[in-house]
């Protein structure tokens, strides 16, 4: 799929904006990174007067060949399961998305199981199930395509129902352990500081996750382009959140980013679509090992830390209110020249 991105650099306008912020009634800069995510959100929507509007959590799921080979503590079933309970209302982003009025749109990726779609759960099933990478490549490249342009889908129905800020979340056991080799090849990180405790593993636990992760890399020797390193370890959930971050950008929607897999699907957007970055805003640092030095090579400076680890757009929707008051401020304070306020610094 091919991408318009269009950058938010524009010298002239981002001028008026940072105008506009440093004239109102507060020290210059005293509102800290307010101000810089204000800033970011009036350039994305090319406004000086920002706002959003039904904003959104897509979360993606699909299971993972390699799981077969005990990198996760997690069954698969509890793909499916998770993802019935996402809609009927117990789940961590459930309470989140009601707390803060987001719409939570469960997609079906390519979960190994027969779903029941009258649930409410978006069917765009790929397959079922990637293959094991351990062994061969996870997904063709027209399968990769396929996830890509039905993540794009997914965004444009909700930009159809006025939705102008969205975050992404997925659901996949052994997730992790694609998302530490996307980290290492795109980012050119060595794998054994990309890889961590996943859903809970041990110290044994993490140990063979490496060595099963380190065998699937040396069997694919050599340089390869994104798509080929995306299809040969990614999941489906992570190939239609890349598609969908994607087309978010390309609509000039902001982009909450979540934890570890959706900072690693922002990475892998980010080598296809470099501006991308421009309308994203990283939610937190996350308690996966290696999620820091994700984000640092990304340049990323995260809102919250608040040793999150559980994923579903969990840590993306708990930073919404600072966004949400980047944009009150903006909004709703007064310039010094309209309250009749002596500048004064």
């Amino acid at each position: 799929m091919q991408f318009n991105i269009q950058s938010t650099t524009d010298a002239e306008f981002r001028a008026q904006v940072l105008d506009k912020i440093d004239n109102l009634t507060k020290p210059k800069g005293s509102l800290g990174r307010l101000e810089s995510l204000a800033a970011q959100i009036c350039m994305i929507q090319h406004t000086l007067s920002p706002e959003f509007s039904n904003p959104c959590n897509i979360l993606f799921a699909a299971d993972h060949g390699v799981l077969a080979q005990g990198v996760s503590v997690s069954p698969k079933e509890v793909t499916w399961q998770q993802s019935y309970h996402f809609l009927e209302g117990g789940a961590g982003i459930s309470f989140l998305c009601r707390q803060h009025g987001f719409h939570l749109m469960v997609v079906d990726a390519g979960i190994d199981h027969d779903m029941d779609y009258s649930s409410g759960i978006v069917n765009m099933k790929v397959r079922k199930g990637t293959r094991d990478f351990s062994v061969e490549a996870a997904m063709t490249q027209q399968e990769l395509e396929l996830a890509m342009e039905r993540g794009a889908q997914c965004v444009d129905k909700v930009y159809a129902d006025g939705c102008n800020i969205i975050s992404f979340g997925e659901m996949g056991c052994g997730n992790t352990s694609a998302s530490s080799i996307w980290m290492s090849l795109l980012a050119g990180i060595p794998l054994d500081k990309c890889i961590g405790a996943g859903a809970g593993l041990d110290k044994g636990g993490v140990n063979h996750k490496y060595d099963v992760l380190k065998h699937s890399v040396e069997i694919y020797p050599g340089h390869h382009t994104v798509p080929e390193i995306m299809a040969r370890y990614g999941g489906y959930e992570m190939v239609m959140a890349v598609g969908a971050m994607l087309r978010a950008a390309e609509l000039r929607m902001v982009i909450l980013v979540d934890g570890f897999i959706m900072s690693a699907c922002m990475l892998a957007s980010s080598k296809l679509c470099p501006d991308v970055l421009d309308y994203a805003i990283f939610g937190h640092q996350g308690d996966e090992s290696g999620h820091k030095l994700l984000l640092e090579s990304m340049n990323a400076k995260p809102l919250l830390h608040l040793d999150l680890r559980l994923g579903e757009g969990s840590g993306a929707v708990c930073a919404y209110p600072i966004v949400q008051s980047a944009v009150n401020m903006i909004n709703e304070m007064d310039s010094f020249r309209k309250a009749s306020v002596t500048k004064y610094f």
